[in-house]
Protein backbone atom coordinates (compact mmCIF):
# COMPACT_ATOMS: atom_id res chain seq x y z
CA UNK A 1 0.00 0.00 0.00
CA UNK A 2 1.75 3.47 -1.21
CA UNK A 3 2.06 6.22 1.62
CA UNK A 4 0.89 9.52 0.44
CA UNK A 5 1.54 12.92 1.95
CA UNK A 6 -0.74 15.76 1.19
CA UNK A 7 1.31 19.04 0.44
CA UNK A 8 -0.59 22.93 0.87
CA UNK A 9 2.07 25.11 1.44
CA UNK A 10 5.84 24.74 2.10
CA UNK A 11 5.94 21.05 0.88
CA UNK A 12 4.90 22.10 -2.22
CA UNK A 13 8.06 23.13 -2.93
CA UNK A 14 10.51 21.71 -0.27
CA UNK A 15 9.12 18.57 0.34
CA UNK A 16 12.45 16.95 1.80
CA UNK A 17 11.79 13.89 0.98
CA UNK A 18 12.27 11.61 -1.96
CA UNK A 19 8.67 11.36 -4.02
CA UNK A 20 7.50 8.76 -6.15
CA UNK A 21 4.88 10.21 -7.79
CA UNK A 22 2.68 13.36 -7.95
CA UNK A 23 -0.99 14.23 -8.30
CA UNK A 24 -3.12 17.06 -8.26
CA UNK A 25 -5.29 16.38 -5.46
CA UNK A 26 -8.39 18.05 -3.87
CA UNK A 27 -9.11 17.84 0.29
CA UNK A 28 -12.84 18.68 1.55
CA UNK A 29 -13.69 20.63 4.81
CA UNK A 30 -10.09 22.40 5.17
CA UNK A 31 -9.03 25.90 4.09
CA UNK A 32 -5.51 26.86 3.46
CA UNK A 33 -4.81 30.26 5.52
CA UNK A 34 -2.01 31.76 7.18
CA UNK A 35 -3.57 30.24 10.57
CA UNK A 36 -0.59 29.75 12.37
CA UNK A 37 2.29 31.43 14.41
CA UNK A 38 5.57 30.58 13.61
CA UNK A 39 7.90 30.45 16.54
CA UNK A 40 10.53 28.14 15.00
CA UNK A 41 10.85 28.04 11.16
CA UNK A 42 9.93 31.58 9.84
CA UNK A 43 9.93 33.41 13.33
CA UNK A 44 11.00 33.65 16.48
CA UNK A 45 9.39 33.76 20.21
CA UNK A 46 9.40 37.59 20.40
CA UNK A 47 8.43 38.31 16.91
CA UNK A 48 6.31 35.42 15.65
CA UNK A 49 5.94 34.48 11.68
CA UNK A 50 2.80 33.14 10.06
CA UNK A 51 2.60 29.97 8.01
CA UNK A 52 0.08 28.23 6.44
CA UNK A 53 -1.86 25.35 7.86
CA UNK A 54 -5.11 23.63 6.91
CA UNK A 55 -7.86 24.96 9.14
CA UNK A 56 -11.02 22.80 9.24
CA UNK A 57 -13.80 24.91 7.73
CA UNK A 58 -17.39 23.04 6.82
CA UNK A 59 -18.01 23.11 2.97
CA UNK A 60 -14.06 23.95 2.35
CA UNK A 61 -11.87 22.34 0.04
CA UNK A 62 -8.37 22.94 -0.38
CA UNK A 63 -6.47 22.01 -3.67
CA UNK A 64 -2.95 20.71 -3.30
CA UNK A 65 -0.65 17.64 -4.54
CA UNK A 66 -0.49 14.42 -2.98
CA UNK A 67 2.84 12.73 -2.89
CA UNK A 68 3.36 9.47 -3.01
CA UNK A 69 6.37 7.96 -0.88
CA UNK A 70 8.84 5.41 -2.83
CA UNK A 71 7.90 1.88 -1.38
CA UNK A 72 10.51 1.03 1.56
CA UNK A 73 10.85 4.89 2.98
CA UNK A 74 7.65 4.91 4.38
CA UNK A 75 9.46 4.99 8.00
CA UNK A 76 12.14 7.59 7.31
CA UNK A 77 9.70 9.31 5.41
CA UNK A 78 7.19 9.66 8.42
CA UNK A 79 10.15 10.40 10.68
CA UNK A 80 11.53 13.65 8.78
CA UNK A 81 7.93 15.36 8.35
CA UNK A 82 7.76 14.71 12.16
CA UNK A 83 10.55 16.59 13.41
CA UNK A 84 9.79 18.93 10.25
CA UNK A 85 6.08 19.24 10.95
CA UNK A 86 5.45 18.65 14.91
CA UNK A 87 8.36 20.94 15.95
CA UNK A 88 5.60 22.53 18.28
CA UNK A 89 2.66 20.66 18.73
CA UNK A 90 0.27 23.47 16.49
CA UNK A 91 -0.25 20.51 13.97
CA UNK A 92 -2.23 17.53 14.56
CA UNK A 93 -0.92 14.27 11.69
CA UNK A 94 -3.78 13.14 10.14
CA UNK A 95 -4.79 10.18 7.69
CA UNK A 96 -7.47 12.35 5.81
CA UNK A 97 -8.56 11.19 2.15
CA UNK A 98 -8.10 13.13 -0.83
CA UNK A 99 -9.72 12.98 -4.46
CA UNK A 100 -6.99 12.79 -6.90
CA UNK A 101 -7.32 14.45 -10.10
CA UNK A 102 -7.50 11.01 -12.06
CA UNK A 103 -10.47 10.34 -9.78
CA UNK A 104 -8.86 8.09 -6.96
CA UNK A 105 -9.47 8.70 -3.39
CA UNK A 106 -6.48 7.95 -1.41
CA UNK A 107 -5.66 8.33 2.13
CA UNK A 108 -2.73 11.20 2.69
CA UNK A 109 -0.49 11.97 6.06
CA UNK A 110 -2.00 15.98 6.19
CA UNK A 111 -0.75 17.86 8.74
CA UNK A 112 -3.62 20.33 10.18
CA UNK A 113 -3.56 23.23 12.22
CA UNK A 114 -4.87 22.27 15.94
CA UNK A 115 -7.40 25.45 16.63
CA UNK A 116 -7.22 25.09 20.44
CA UNK A 117 -2.95 25.23 20.36
CA UNK A 118 -1.88 28.76 21.07
CA UNK A 119 -0.19 29.61 18.21
CA UNK A 120 -3.37 28.86 16.16
CA UNK A 121 -4.34 32.85 14.88
CA UNK A 122 -7.48 32.30 12.99
CA UNK A 123 -8.97 35.32 11.41
CA UNK A 124 -6.37 37.59 10.97
CA UNK A 125 -7.22 40.14 8.11
CA UNK A 126 -4.89 40.14 5.21
CA UNK A 127 -3.28 43.67 5.96
CA UNK A 128 -2.38 42.16 9.74
CA UNK A 129 -0.98 38.79 8.01
CA UNK A 130 0.87 41.40 5.31
CA UNK A 131 2.41 43.43 7.89
CA UNK A 132 3.93 40.55 10.06
CA UNK A 133 5.38 38.29 7.06
CA UNK A 134 7.32 41.21 5.59
CA UNK A 135 9.14 41.49 8.90
CA UNK A 136 9.06 38.00 10.59
CA UNK A 137 12.14 35.70 10.29
CA UNK A 138 13.02 32.40 11.73
CA UNK A 139 15.23 29.74 11.60
CA UNK A 140 14.72 28.33 7.88
CA UNK A 141 14.52 32.49 7.19
CA UNK A 142 12.45 35.40 6.15
CA UNK A 143 9.12 34.96 6.27
CA UNK A 144 8.20 36.30 2.75
CA UNK A 145 10.50 33.79 1.23
CA UNK A 146 7.96 31.19 2.61
CA UNK A 147 4.83 33.50 0.85
CA UNK A 148 6.74 34.59 -2.28
CA UNK A 149 7.53 30.41 -2.80
CA UNK A 150 4.32 28.83 -2.19
CA UNK A 151 2.64 31.37 -3.62
CA UNK A 152 5.07 30.91 -7.07
CA UNK A 153 4.41 27.40 -6.98
CA UNK A 154 0.66 27.26 -6.44
CA UNK A 155 0.59 29.54 -9.66
CA UNK A 156 2.93 27.18 -11.65
CA UNK A 157 0.31 24.23 -11.05
CA UNK A 158 -2.42 26.01 -12.11
CA UNK A 159 -3.82 26.65 -8.44
CA UNK A 160 -4.03 30.54 -8.01
CA UNK A 161 -4.90 31.48 -4.63
CA UNK A 162 -6.66 34.80 -4.50
CA UNK A 163 -5.34 35.97 -0.68
CA UNK A 164 -1.69 34.79 -1.36
CA UNK A 165 -1.58 36.44 -4.16
CA UNK A 166 -2.67 39.66 -2.71
CA UNK A 167 -0.72 38.99 0.21
CA UNK A 168 2.68 38.59 -1.79
CA UNK A 169 1.63 41.61 -4.05
CA UNK A 170 1.33 43.70 -0.37
CA UNK A 171 4.37 42.11 1.19
CA UNK A 172 6.83 43.36 -1.71
CA UNK A 173 5.12 46.97 -1.42
CA UNK A 174 5.67 46.87 2.31
CA UNK A 175 9.49 45.88 1.67
CA UNK A 176 9.85 48.14 -1.03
Amino acid sequence: MTMWVFAYGSLLWNPGFEVADRAMATLDGYHRSFCMRSIHHRGTEEEPGLVLALDAVEGAQCVGVAMAVPPGLEGETIGYLRDRELISSAYLEKNLDVRLDDGRTVTAVTYVIDPAHVQYCGGLDLETQAQIIARAVGGRGPNHEYLFNTTDHLATLGLPDEDLEWLAERVRRLMA
